[in-house]
């Protein structure tokens, strides 16, 4: 169901944290465009979670629906929520007028945060929310300090506290203490956000979808290709020898 009152809590992601960063560790992800059940479970979080602030206008529901295997009509009764007709681009939920009005800025778009962050980025980001008091939203982040947008999914993940050490007088992110379990486990929800990072990957290049499937005729029709060449080939040189 759609959590709408996040809608009232998120502060939006700046913009400028798109070209800021840090020198974190990035934990790999596995993406894999080819695993559809995963894909779509990353588009249900999405719309349900991130689509309230974020959009990703340049994608459409139906064009989503098609590469995903899911019908139209489950579109418009689970994935429907932002827009009245399945041909309608993913927009946020929330006007960029009114976000820039109680945030200063409006969240950023998020078709392309897997190709510009890559989708380690991505994966460790989500992972990396922890309590801080100092934050206004009550919310910092390992891979990007400060950042404005709070744990969306900490009933999930639940409440983690950051463990620093000293070296040479500046803080070094050291681990992880769990204060507060969430309803998943940590396997759980590092599943989810594989889920979640696929999707990425994939709205921040659909075609790749059509290349692959593109691609195994390609090569099917290459290896019968081969076996005709080779018998032409034989019969050219069968009276050289």
């Amino acid at each position: 169901m759609k959590r709408f009152t996040l809608i009232l809590m998120l502060a939006g992601f700046p913009a400028w944290a798109l070209a800021s960063g840090n020198h974190t560790k990035l934990d790999p992800v596995k993406i894999d465009l080819d695993d559809t059940a995963s894909l779509q479970r990353g588009a249900r979080i999405f719309v349900n979670y991130c689509l309230s602030c974020h959009s990703a206008g340049y994608m459409r529901y139906n064009r989503m629906g098609r590469d995903l295997d899911i019908s139209e009509e489950l579109v418009k009764e689970n994935l429907l929520f932002a827009a009245d007709k399945v041909g309608d681009l993913m927009k946020a939920v929330m006007p960029a007028e009114d976000a820039k009005k109680w945030f200063g800025i409006a969240p950023p778009d998020l078709t392309l945060i897997a190709r510009s962050r890559k989708p380690a980025w991505v994966y460790t980001y989500m992972r990396s929310f922890y309590r801080d008091d100092k934050s206004p939203s009550g919310w910092n982040n390992i891979v990007f300090p400060h950042v404005a947008m709070p744990h969306v999914l900490y009933e999930w993940q639940g409440h983690q506290r950051a463990v620093f050490k000293s070296a040479d007088g500046v803080p070094v992110f050291e681990k992880f203490e769990t204060e507060r379990p969430g309803t998943m486990s940590k396997e759980k929800y590092d599943e989810a956000m594989r889920d979640l990072t696929n999707f990425l990957v994939y709205l921040g290049e659909p075609a790749k979808l059509e290349r692959y499937r593109i691609g195994v005729f390609v090569i099917l029709f290459l290896l019968v290709f081969l076996v005709f060449a080779y018998l032409l080939k034989k019969e050219y040189w069968k009276d050289v020898h």
